[in-house]
């Protein structure tokens, strides 16, 4: 995937693990992007130690799904952190 589609993929990801969990009022475009693409990132590898077969990231559905649960988690984590 080039540097274009991983930015859209990313605030796609981003925008929809954000409305998933809730409470993304003070999340911008940025913040999206870059929660998406870590997620994805934090998805793709998770499936790896799952499954012990690499994750080639795509512009398409199974992909995107990976890096939702991915951004999920990590906003689970982030939301938790910044309460303590």
């Amino acid at each position: 995937m080039g540097i274009l589609s991983w930015v859209v993929f990313g605030a796609m990801a981003g925008w929809l693990g954000g409305k998933l969990v809730g409470g993304d009022e003070g999340q911008g475009c940025l913040t999206n992007i870059v929660i998406g693409i870590a997620g994805a990132l934090l998805g793709g590898s998770v499936y790896t130690l799952i499954t012990g077969r690499d994750w080639l990231f795509r512009f398409n559905l199974p992909s995107l799904v990976v890096a939702l649960i991915g951004s999920v988690a990590l906003l689970a984590v982030l939301r938790r952190l910044g309460r303590g």
